[in-house]
């Protein structure tokens, strides 16, 4: 294959579904507080959009999971952003992985570089990021995205192994902490416990009970469930403290009064990592406290300044995961569910089984070819594996135990919603209902247009969706604008005010900008990222409806595919007529004019294919403005410095990446002197 090669259809088809089910997943995960993957199978379908925009780079999109940290904070707690964000971790499943990633980092530190280094094990628990002013603690905040999450001081100070002060004498004029808040698994059987005698839902794992329990708006909750934390990354002023390794970083967190974790070893060889790997991989199971892995990071801190971030990771550290769990279970049944793209969905009911503590009753089987693939039967015994305990993965069938009466499943040639016929189109994976009106894509439109990310409208949830489709109130998402209160008020456990409420709030989300609009409208392969990126370049959807193919995909980040999708979506009499629809609704279908010293127009785009890194304070414009203006020319930002970038914007109290960017000789710009490469290459 040659770089200028394109994809094959069904690899395009394979990279968009990967990107758009790990984007739901990861929303799911991190912003809603309820997964919907494993662990396992997340990784591994990154791992496999990795490997596939590797080989074709042409799929590498803006939006994709592979370019981000991660995906947006929760809202009930206030925003706040990291003074340093926080990256997630490469992951590796073997040893051989793991010394194929040491091959990697010493070819970037130029030659045979001795390797030292520290191995703990991986707390399953959740991410914190602490702040330390003058010794005390000013703030805490969860992961987030990385570079910002939410603000829960009042909670992170229940917790008794995380110090109100530092302890010891001279503390520093700041500190950022990193670690893992986590609940004992004693306490995790205590909560659960109580959970369903009060008639609640049991958290799913440990994991997800510690950031349940982070999110509690009453602080003497969480106290009451004795989260536990292990501090594990430090940040200082330079000017303080000379910290050369990091076992003397963990040491100088247990001096400070933290808990760091006891089962940890300084290790000098591969050889050595895999005898602490292997020798915790039963081990692990006594502990009072869940752990999937074990994670490596380079001893010598230097080293790991040379080698820096990805746009992910960071290329010192990574996770050496333990094998999933797997457990054998009965398949009683199997049904197809429906979604809002109207794609067919098979799902496994399992005979109910433990797995890691969890009882798994349902798996996705994906598609058509992946029930073929396992020449699955109703009646089989299956192979589950255990992933982030949620939708657990059929491995594999034993067709030795299937019963003589098992019957091959067949997904059904009808709807099972509406009865219309499904098709599955040339290239595609997906079976697919096409009727428009089918009840279960538009609940799935529904909720689509509802979403956080989309038009934000609170107390619009499943069930109120289920009856405002089964009453027939709505026929299609531009309804909700004519709903009335009383019509609203007369469905269940809905009243007066709680029904004003819901129709101010429809009401409210005219004003949402037309990116978001864009995106609610659940045109196939347009994500949130996209949608931001179309709304620059077409500022209203009259623009949009009228480009040519060519002209969306002119748009840096967009491909073929997603601007054939928006193509032909915007010339289908249907969609024609939602829009119409929403515009008499009075819904935003354009964006704001932009401001006298923007581009009216993005053609040219002087920036087109450029990548640039930000560091410092400018004069005049914010990190955001500065970031606005390269994008909306066609130009790239990106968080870390790498022979691929292009151009380093330097401002006041510049960081590392300054001098990272002069060992690169990439040319570094004052915030004047960005403004005219504009003008000049206009």
């Amino acid at each position: 294959m040659t770089p200028s090669e394109s994809p094959p259809q069904d690899v395009t088809a394979r990279a968009t579904k990967l990107r758009q089910q790990l984007q739901e997943a990861s929303y799911a995960y991190y912003v809603l507080d309820h997964p919907t993957m494993e662990d396992e199978v997340y990784d591994r379908l990154y791992r496999e959009l990795q490997s596939l925009e590797a080989q074709y780079p042409q799929l590498v999109t803006p939006d994709s999971p592979t370019q981000r940290v991660g995906e947006k904070p929760a809202t009930e707690f206030p925003t706040v952003q990291h003074a340093i964000a926080l990256y997630s971790l490469e992951n590796a499943f073997t040893i051989e992985e793991f010394t194929d990633w040491q091959g990697r980092w010493q070819r970037l530190a130029g030659g045979d570089v001795p390797s030292e280094y520290v191995c703990e094990l991986k707390i399953d628990g959740s991410a914190l990021a602490l702040r330390y002013e003058n010794g005390v603690l000013v703030r805490g905040a969860t992961r987030g995205d990385g570079t910002a999450g939410e603000d829960i001081t009042p909670n992170i100070k229940t917790i008794r192994t995380i110090p109100l002060r530092l302890y010891g004498n001279n503390p520093p004029a700041w500190a950022e902490i990193r670690g893992e808040a986590l609940i004992p698994l004693e306490s995790f059987q205590q909560i659960n416990q109580k959970r369903q005698h009060n008639g609640e839902m049991p958290f799913a794992n440990p994991r997800n009970a510690a950031a349940g329990t982070l999110r509690q708006l009453d602080p003497k909750v969480v106290a009451a469930r004795r989260l536990d934390f292990f501090a594990y990354t430090l940040y200082l002023p330079t000017e303080y403290a000379q910290i050369q390794t990091q076992w003397e970083l963990l040491e100088w967190l247990q001096h400070f009064g933290f808990k760091v974790n006891p089962h940890r070893q300084l290790c000098s060889s591969v050889s050595a990592v895999e005898d602490f790997y292997n020798r915790w991989e039963n081990q692990r199971h006594d502990l009072p406290y869940m752990t999937d892995g074990v994670v490596v990071k380079l001893n010598d801190i230097a080293l790991q300044e040379r080698l820096g971030f990805t746009q992910k990771f960071p290329r010192w550290a990574v996770a050496l995961k333990y094998p999933a769990e797997e457990v054998p279970t009965q398949v009683v049944g199997v049904s197809a569910q429906v979604g809002r793209t109207g794609a067919l969905t098979p799902v496994a009911q399992l005979k109910p089984v433990q797995l890691a503590g969890t009882t798994v009753s349902r798996a996705s089987l994906h598609n058509e070819d992946r029930v073929r693939e396992l020449d699955l039967h109703v009646g089989d015994t299956v192979v589950v594996r255990k992933a982030g305990e949620i939708i657990p993965e059929v491995v594999r069938v034993m067709p030795e135990l299937r019963p003589e009466e098992a019957q091959p499943y067949q997904l059904p040639s009808t709807c099972p919603v509406c009865g219309s016929a499904v098709l599955r189109p040339a290239g595609e994976a997906i079976t697919r209902c096409i009727n428009a009106s089918c009840p279960a894509i538009l609940k799935g439109s529904l909720r689509h247009w509802a979403s956080r990310e989309a038009l934000d409208i609170q107390g619009m949830g499943e069930k109120l969706v289920a009856q405002l489709v089964k009453r027939r109130l709505v026929a299609s998402i531009a309804d909700l604008y004519f709903l009335t209160v009383a019509q609203v008020a007369d469905l269940e456990r809905m009243g007066p005010k709680s029904a004003g409420k819901l129709v101010q709030a429809i009401a409210n989300s005219k004003e949402k900008p037309w990116s978001r609009v864009l995106y609610g409208l659940g045109i196939r392969h347009v994500g949130s990222v996209n949608a931001q990126l179309l709304a620059q370049r077409f500022p209203s959807c009259e623009q949009l409806a009228k480009a040519k193919a060519s002209d969306i995909e002119s748009v840096y980040g967009i491909g073929s595919e997603i601007a054939w999708s928006i193509y032909q979506w915007f010339r289908t009499p249907a969609n024609q007529t939602l829009i119409e629809q929403l515009q008499a609704a009075g819904v935003t279908l354009a964006s704001e004019p932009p401001a006298a010293e923007e581009p009216a127009s993005f053609n040219p785009q002087p920036f087109q294919g450029k990548t640039f890194v930000l560091t410092g304070t400018l004069p005049t414009m914010s990190r955001k403005d500065a970031q606005r203006f390269i994008e909306q020319r066609g130009g790239k930002v990106t968080s870390s410095v790498s022979q691929k970038t292009d151009y380093v914007v330097v401002g006041e109290n510049p960081g590392s990446k300054q001098k990272k960017a002069e060992s690169f000789r990439i040319p570094q710009l004052q915030e004047t002197d960005l403004r005219h490469l504009a003008d000049e290459t206009t």
